[in-house]
């Protein structure tokens, strides 16, 4: 494992490609700050993604006019030539994967309207050369709930329909996963995987009749055929497997659905030669989650990990020789973005690139074919945005074919570290520091990730750190207990602890920062979104010394809303299940739950606040912001209430987060009087 310090002392400040063509800083002794557009806009582009025979990438390019991801092909050349073959006026393409080497399937959303205004993201399909466009998926959720006849009669798909996998077998055909809502369309009863043609829009079932009920997962390999399947039924996931098409499926593991337990794993993938891929927890001190083969003749996980990174839970990818049908290496990530390579050959070549862009993280991209001379080269740090290269083994050329932010210049950019510190009990916290320039201490925002059952952060350029720390901002971002990446024992260790140990733990962080002359101890803001919203709002209530102000939108005010608000798009499966586990039972708890509300604390609440909410939200409804605002107006005057009122569990709208970060700065320059 190699830390985010090692990276620095690789030459990441005195990197050249890292600031290659960047936009050149302004003469005066003080620049203007860089502009919030410049953090929070959509990428420039895209990462190029490879051809099934390595020839030629696909990529998404912004045009620069109207903003919108368009989708392109580019030829490798010599020349280079980037051809647009797909654009939409009220729609971004999204999501591009090669069917085969002349045919690719795309989705789109809509990156400049309000959450009120997003559709599905649909499918669709055309070749290389921009010829024989055709949608496959619908896009439109109203249609089809209203049941209209073109949503019913039609060849294309409904919206209900998402993409599962392309397929390596010489067609032209992927695979795509039905949902099927109960009568209420509330909750998803099951799924089906099909078996469609990119060409004439015909879909055939790839289940056959008799499989178990209750399916939520399927896992199928590069022909198409389901050969894991995950199903669910009162709270209890159960695997199944089978060895092949109209074979039976064989039960091989079963456990809590939310709770997890001995048994659990994750399938990752089905390689070409037919092995299966899995994560699961092994028995070290922390309990990671590492990478295992499925023995298919024992029906369990073989005894030794392929992969496993110190620390961290496994999270990524497998590079496969599909031609050859074999494992060439895998792509991870611990703190930072790695690649443990298998294959001689790609470990130097990987040694020889790095040599080439010290200072950056680069991942290399091969051809499914194994027998490409071009590679696509993705390099990034914590100050350096992704940069896009090709490299020409023949000629051993490496070229820039793009930036996802040409407007950020790197050496405007903050240092951002990994560390790990010690809870008031010991447990080891993982946490993110991100240093504006200058000497500390420095003014402080604890930001708190939302979730709270993922990962937070990584080493790399993020745009709300950056703009924080470009403001002269010190910028805490703790993996508090709840988190996931860290193993299982971190996570477990947040279940019922909303408001309590996971809440210590942010404080803790701000207090080790302190202590570490980073943070001023007098000039503390703590923010966050969704559960970092709720942890933002407690922090105010039970650490009123450490923090002189609040930041939260889209927050949970209160747990027991989360359990009446009927209408909210919480499954229920999730609230009787998973929610009494994981957060705590509204009988056995209800005074821990009490104790542990916003809404009914914030009497307590006494220092500025900024609050935010979007009107259309569904995944924490409005009533959340509003009662929370009412109450706690009462006992405070310096509460600044935002609503966006066509927007949802975030913002959508480019205009809404340019305005909500303006006057996040304009906040916290009032209340930290940052110099």
């Amino acid at each position: 494992m190699t830390s985010s310090k090692t990276w620095r002392r690789l030459g990441a400040l005195a990197c050249a490609w890292a600031c290659l063509a960047a936009p050149t800083a302004q003469a005066a002794d003080t620049p203007a700050p860089v502009p919030i557009e410049a953090f929070f806009s959509a990428p420039a582009m895209s990462t190029p993604v490879l051809s099934p025979d390595g020839q030629r990438a696909a990529v998404l390019v912004a045009d620069e006019r109207s903003g919108r991801m368009r989708l392109g092909v580019l030829e490798f050349g010599p020349p280079m030539k980037l051809t647009l073959i797909a654009s939409f006026s009220d729609a971004d393409v999204e999501e591009a994967r090669w069917v085969n080497d002349n045919r690719l399937v795309f989705s789109l959303s809509n990156s400049l309207a309000s959450a009120a205004y997003q559709r599905a993201p649909g499918l669709w399909a055309v070749n290389r050369d921009g010829t024989e466009r055709r949608r496959l998926v619908g896009n439109d959720w109203q249609a089809y709930f209203l049941r209209e006849p073109s949503a019913v009669n039609s060849r294309e798909l409904a919206p209900n329909h998402l993409l599962l996998r392309v397929l390596r077998d010489g067609s032209n055909d992927v695979v795509v996963l039905r949902y099927n809502f109960d009568r209420d369309y509330r909750e998803v009863v099951d799924t089906t995987p099909l078996r469609l043609d990119t060409v004439t829009g015909r879909a055939v079932s790839a289940a056959e009749p008799g499989h178990p009920g209750g399916a939520r997962r399927w896992v199928v390999d590069g022909r198409g055929v389901p050969r894991m399947l995950y199903t669910e039924a009162s709270g209890t996931t159960t695997v199944h497997w089978r060895p092949g098409a109209a074979a039976p499926w064989r039960q091989v593991a079963s456990y809590p659905t939310f709770a997890g337990g001995p048994g659990e794993f994750d399938v990752e993938t089905i390689g070409p030669d037919g092995v299966i891929y899995a994560s699961a927890v092994r028995g070290d001190a922390e309990r990671t989650r590492a990478l295992y083969r499925f023995d298919q003749q024992a029906l369990k996980l073989e005894s030794q990990p392929l992969l496993g990174v110190a620390g961290f839970d496994f999270d990524g990818q497998l590079v496969f020789d599909r031609r050859a049908g074999k494992l060439l290496g895998v792509h991870y990530t611990s703190d930072a973005p790695a690649t443990e390579w298998l294959d001689p050959s790609h470990r130097q070549l990987q040694e020889k690139i790095d040599k080439r862009l010290p200072g950056l993280v680069n991942r290399l991209a091969a051809a499914e074919c194994g027998c490409s001379r071009w590679m696509v080269i993705t390099s990034q740090s914590d100050r350096q945005p992704p940069l896009f290269f090709l490299y020409d083994r023949e000629t051993d050329q490496l070229q820039l074919a793009g930036r996802s932010k040409p407007a950020i210049d790197a050496k405007r950019m903050a240092e951002r570290d990994f560390v790990r510190f010690k809870a008031r009990d010991g447990q080891q916290i993982p946490l993110h520091v991100t240093k504006p320039a200058g000497k500390g201490p420095w003014p402080t925002v604890v930001l708190v990730h939302g979730g709270p059952w993922v990962r937070g952060g990584h080493w790399e350029w993020t745009d709300d750190s950056q703009f924080l720390a470009s403001r002269g901002y010190l910028v805490l971002e703790p993996e508090f207990r709840g988190s996931t990446g860290y193993g299982e024992r971190l996570f477990r260790a947040g279940w019922k602890q909303w408001g309590l140990k996971a809440q210590d733990d942010v404080a803790d962080a701000a207090r080790w920062a302190i202590g570490e002359k980073l943070a001023d101890d007098k000039r503390i803001c703590i923010a966050g979104a969704s559960y970092g919203g709720y942890a933002t709002l407690m922090g105010l209530i039970r650490d009123p010394d450490l923090y002189r102000c609040g930041v939260s939108w889209v927050a949970v005010t209160d747990i027991n809303l989360m359990y009446d608000i009927t209408w909210s798009d919480f499954s229920e499966t999730w609230t009787r299940f998973g929610m009494p586990v994981l957060i705590g039972d509204r009988e056995k708890d209800a005074a821990q739950l009490e104790a542990t509300s916003p809404l009914k604390q914030a009497h307590r609440l006494k220092q500025p606040l900024l609050l935010a909410f979007g009107g259309g939200d569904r995944r924490v409804p409005i009533d959340h912001g509003t009662k929370f605002r009412d109450a706690v107006k009462k006992t405070n005057e310096r509460v600044e209430w935002i609503v966006y009122n066509e927007e949802g569990h975030g913002w959508f709208k480019p205009e809404n987060r340019y305005d909500f970060y303006a006057r996040m700065e304009k906040f916290l320059a009032t209340h930290l009087q940052a110099r």
